[in-house]
């Protein structure tokens, strides 16, 4: 999959590189911006025990 996209992108070499790796950014960051904060609220380890124990 990924030699296929990267056949894909337009250009020389070291142009395809840096569009891959802008590519990746671009994707890690709508992930950690918008997909995973979304998804955090149906996870069941996101609920903390620290502060439950009453003394």
């Amino acid at each position: 999959m990924y030699a296929w996209i990267f056949s894909k992108l337009p250009g020389p070499l070291w142009f395809r590189v840096i569009l891959a790796a802008a590519l990746i950014v671009g994707v890690v960051l709508l992930l950690m911006t918008y997909v995973f904060p979304w998804l955090s609220q149906y996870s069941p380890w996101t609920e903390s025990t620290i502060g439950l124990m009453l003394l």
